[in-house]
């Protein structure tokens, strides 16, 4: 990499520490995150959050547990060879780096998404959710997501969206949960621990961005998606992707 390259990479990463500094000394911020992965996980949903928390671990101490039922390398790749008809090699995986039984105590617990959220043979994966949901400060849902913790049973009573082309099936995961289908993002802080939910893939960057604002600092999470190149959508209301709300009223009805 040329010098000229470099320093385009650490002048962004500088300028982020010289905001964050003040904020640094405050041992009331998140310092364990906990990602739950499961056979045909979303990889942005996944790696998005990771991005976001790498740019603040130059500020805070940050650990990430990538948490599975095993120790063997999670696959993207669907489990039905319908679902890959090509058998294409374009699914990564990756290693966890706790089970259930050895994941660390944890402040925030991430929710990806993907289609593997539908698996019916996920009940050690729904036991933990359920289990470690009621001792973190925090849940953050990407995407389907959500739907993952309706089938936990975390969401009863709550406030939640989710991704909007899979909406119908997602939003049977929580007959007792209030869907919200014009959100970007919710957030529900109605009782412990507060869940923040987010609709499609990209709004997980929305989310978790907001989420760094709120938690850390405005000047940080401008900072990052500038770094990463996206324009945030601010308002939690807004999204371009939104259902109507009369025909999720009739898919509710018909479910």
């Amino acid at each position: 990499m040329r010098f000229s390259d470099v320093i385009k990479v650490v002048i962004p990463i500088i300028t982020l520490q010289l905001h964050g500094a003040a904020a640094a000394t405050n041992t009331t911020v998140p310092h364990t995150y906990g990602i739950v992965l499961f056979r045909m996980f979303d990889l942005l949903d996944v790696h998005g959050p990771i991005e976001i928390l790498q740019f603040l671990s130059g500020l805070y101490k940050i650990d990430i547990a990538l948490i599975a039922e095993t120790m063997d390398p999670v696959t993207s790749e669907p489990s039905m060879a319908s679902m890959n008809p090509f058998n294409s090699s374009v699914y990564p995986v990756l290693p966890p780096t706790h089970t259930f039984e050895t994941a660390p105590e944890l402040d925030v617990l991430i929710l990806a998404g993907g289609p593997g959220w539908r698996n019916p043979t996920l009940n050690a994966t729904l036991d933990y959710i359920a289990r470690i949901a009621p001792n973190v400060k925090q849940v953050l849902t990407i995407c389907t997501g959500s739907a993952l913790a309706a089938r936990a049973g975390i969401l009863n009573g709550r406030k939640a969206t989710t991704n909007k082309t899979s909406w119908p099936n997602a939003v049977k995961a929580g007959l007792n949960t209030t869907w919200v289908p014009h959100a970007r993002w919710v957030e529900d802080e109605s009782s412990s621990p507060h869940i923040w939910s987010s609709s499609g893939v990209t709004a997980g960057l929305d989310l978790m961005l907001h989420w760094v604002e709120q938690t850390y600092s405005e000047e940080n999470a401008t900072y990052i998606a500038n770094i990463l190149e996206h324009q945030r959508i601010t308002d939690p209301s807004f999204d371009p992707f939104a259902r109507n709300e009369t025909a999720v009223s009739q898919i509710i009805l018909q479910s």
